[in-house]
């Protein structure tokens, strides 16, 4: 694929790739010499490496550890039919989400390109799978699950101030996009701000989390155990509803896979990103145990089941007069988790526009702080649009098992490129057994929803399926007026917000 270099004056083969024309590219790269410090000038306009060790763990950490665990943990509850059971799943899907996240390590070690799961599948098998999984997270996944997390901020750091009620729909919505705002600025501004911001809140939720178990153990040292007198009876055991126990428990742990999104900007990521990894899963997983125990020693299975928070229920009963914190805690957790999202998730759009899947406009980088603006803005935008659509919380339903499958694609890649480029440097090479063993599971519950949930898996199927002929017609065989709009657009944007397309090399 043609890559845009600023040296360069190009002819677009695709209708997303752009020209850059020699005269306006030299003033762009004047207005770069003068902006920039002669270290700077000597490596290009790139993205910078700025996110340690420590940044990449409080990264996975903030992103996994969202409203999940604070709102809706009885979905595994429900499906489960026991205690018991609920906690063996718990341990199974960090397990399972440990076992994926080394086999990204690989990946990601192997490809060092932000991206992500967009990556991988375009490496192993070819530029449609990807432009499909890209086409998915654009017009849902990544957006819808981003408005959802502002939507879910807003309901419960309203929640004080409506104790007795819900607080109004256009409060909550123009809270939410007041919060996705300040984010995208700060994600514009300073990635050093927002590794910061991930830090303090990660911290923070962390906390809440231990209040919680704090709470629990104490009450267990008192002598109430009546709730685990019989923890298996009533456990489901349908393969159905198995699969569903798992998904509940995998949404929880979705996140894990982010920092593979951000993988030209970590420090040294051959070693960091399997550090990272190997840290946070196993910590995310004791969180999530810990905190159920704590659930289910204070709360029956009733409460659990009819709370729409679990942690605001809990801290009623618990906390007394301080039962506010826990509205504050997923107050706080939502925005450092959607703090990471927004960070994570619009390098994968910065990606799929450098190689060509979406407007060039969208991979130029910002000359002065060296983020990707255009596609900072294009994702708030797309974000803000959601919050003002009714069945917001619906579309998240009809790609559940989207995730999954996609997921087991990259996976299926990792195999793929073990026995097309045997050769090939790997830095971190996994188990064979693994992959495989991740590959049976994730098939297993691909088949299992498609017999328990049909209509979500036929939507699912669907939105797919539809970012075919998007592909052959704006991508493959793009129309010319097309090209036109897109150039325009990247013209303007490469102006108004000061930015070039990336100078460094990518194969």
């Amino acid at each position: 694929m043609t890559r845009i270099q600023a040296s360069d004056t190009l002819i677009p083969r695709q209708v997303f790739e752009v020209p850059i024309e020699a005269g306006s590219d030299q003033k762009a790269r004047d207005r770069s010499n003068s902006a920039t410090d002669t270290s700077s000038q000597s490596s290009g306009v790139k993205l910078k490496k700025q996110i340690g060790l420590l940044d990449g763990v409080a990264i996975i950490v903030g992103v996994i550890v969202g409203a999940g665990i604070f709102v809706s943990p009885k979905g595994v509850l429900m499906f489960s039919g026991s205690i018991g059971q609920s906690l063996i799943v718990w341990v199974l899907c960090g397990v399972l989400s440990m076992v994926g996240a080394l086999c990204y390590a690989e990946l990601g070690t192997m490809i060092p390109k932000s991206g992500g799961d967009y990556a991988y599948i375009g490496t192993a098998f070819g530029p449609l799978p990807a432009f499909l999984y890209l086409w998915v997270a654009l017009l849902i996944l990544v957006p819808t699950g981003n408005a959802i997390t502002a939507l879910t901020f807003a309901q419960y750091l309203l929640k004080p101030f409506w104790p007795s009620c819900e607080a109004p729909i256009e409060a909550v919505q123009l809270l939410a996009a007041a919060m996705i705002c300040v984010l995208t600025v700060i994600n514009c501004y300073n990635v050093k701000w927002v590794t910061r911001v991930t830090d303090i809140f990660t911290g923070t939720k962390v906390v809440a989390l231990m209040v919680i178990v704090g709470a629990g153990v104490w009450y267990l040292a008192g002598g109430n155990t009546d709730y685990w007198d019989q923890p298996f009876s009533g456990g489901h055991k349908e393969p159905g509803y198995i699969a569903l126990a798992f998904y509940s428990g995998l949404f929880s742990y979705s996140g894990w896979n982010y920092l593979n999104f951000v993988t030209e900007e970590l420090k040294d990521p051959y070693r960091n990103l399997p550090r990272a990894i190997c840290i946070s899963m196993p910590v995310v997983t004791i969180i999530y145990m810990v905190t159920n125990v704590a659930y289910f020693s204070v709360l029956s299975t009733d409460e659990i089941l009819t709370s729409d928070a679990v942690a605001v229920t809990f801290g009623d009963k618990m906390l007394g007069f301080l039962s506010w914190i826990m509205p504050f805690a997923v107050a706080c957790s939502t925005f450092g988790s959607l703090n990471g999202a927004i960070f994570a998730s619009s390098r994968l759009f910065f990606v799929g526009a450098r190689n060509g899947h979406l407007p060039a406009a969208i991979s130029l980088i910002n000359i002065n702080c060296l983020t990707p603006v255009p596609s900072l803005i294009f994702l708030c935008l797309i974000t803000l649009m959601l919050l003002f659509i009714k069945d917001t919380y619906v579309l998240i339903n009809y790609v559940s098992y989207v995730e999954a499958l996609f997921t087991l694609v990259s996976v299926s890649g990792l195999l793929w490129l073990r026995y097309k480029q045997p050769k090939t440097e790997r830095p971190i090479r996994v188990n064979l057994s693994l992959p495989i063993i991740y590959l049976i599971v994730c098939l297993f519950l691909v088949i299992a929803s498609c017999t328990q949930s049909p209509t979500e898996v036929g939507v699912g199927t669907v939105i797919i399926l539809s970012g075919i002929p998007v592909y052959y017609l704006t991508i493959h065989n793009p129309v010319q007026w097309l090209a036109d709009t897109s150039q325009t657009i990247n013209m303007w944007c490469s102006k108004f917000f000061i930015c070039m397309p990336n100078q460094d090399k990518f194969d």
